[in-house]
């Protein structure tokens, strides 16, 4: 067989560093410690800065670095395993899941999430969602933020004055969802960067990779729910039960 295109090309050079860089992590510095300086750094190992800023990006990807506010680029913990698996179907909040309910509002969800809860069931635009944000956390502390998106109509029974807000209200909204048959779930996971509100409240900075996990709750009804979490990239490793599959598909490439 002859060689291909890209064989010949050689490896970039903050490839490399980013290799050198993590044997140092290893060697050299301890979990939770800061880096010297980008100029420092850029100094010690001979390269360019916009070459050793690649190569810390990358780590940073790969959960080997994080960047902190006030702080800087620090050495970053092993990462812990989030089970994010289906195997109980269950709604969310109805088990001691990690996940803390902070707020509820009403109001029009964003186009996304209208055509999540339109596919397969009759939802319009104009029509009104609670969303719940809730907070996970592992030993204490925030891995993931999300957003769950209920329509109004998909809890008829819940009080419009006790509670309008605050973590009350949002337990309340769950509790109404989990009177709900719920007949199944569909889970997808790709990778984004944090939006600002997403990034203050997991400690990153905006833009930092996330991971997205999007997940539907079906009724004989239709789609009753969206969440749409978002996890730390650099600290959390999802792992899916036995019935939590992940299904691979293909996208159609634009000739």
């Amino acid at each position: 067989m002859g060689t291909t295109q890209l064989e010949t090309v050689p490896e970039p050079k903050y490839w490399h560093l980013k290799t050198v860089l993590s044997e140092a992590l290893d060697q050299d510095f301890a979990v939770g410690e800061v880096l010297p300086n980008e100029r420092e750094l850029a100094a010690r190992f001979g390269v360019a800065r916009a070459t050793l800023r690649q190569a810390l990006e990358q780590l940073e990807l790969e959960g080997r670095l994080q960047r902190r506010r006030g702080v800087g680029t620090t050495v970053a913990p092993p990462r812990v395993g989030v089970a994010v698996g289906s195997a109980q179907h269950s709604w969310p909040g109805e088990a001691v899941d990690g996940w803390e309910p902070q707020d509820a509002s009403e109001s029009l969800p964003p186009a996304a999430v209208v055509r999540l809860l339109g596919d397969g069931g009759a939802f319009a635009a104009d029509q009104p969602v609670h969303t719940v944000r809730r907070t996970r956390m592992t030993n204490g502390q925030a891995v993931a933020a999300e957003l769950l998106y209920v329509p109004v109509a998909s809890v008829p029974g819940l009080p419009a004055i006790e509670a309008p807000s605050g973590p009350a209200r949002a337990r309340a909204v769950l509790r109404e969802l989990q009177r709900l048959v719920l007949e199944g779930q569909d889970r997808s996971v790709e990778l984004g960067s944090a939006r600002a509100d997403d990034a203050k409240e997991l400690d990153r900075l905006p833009g930092a990779p996330v991971l997205l996990v999007t997940t539907r709750y079906f009724t004989a009804a239709g789609t009753a729910a969206v969440s749409v979490a978002t996890y730390r990239a650099d600290t959390c490793r999802l792992t899916f039960g036995d019935s939590g599959g992940v299904e691979i598909t293909h996208e159609p490439v634009a000739s």
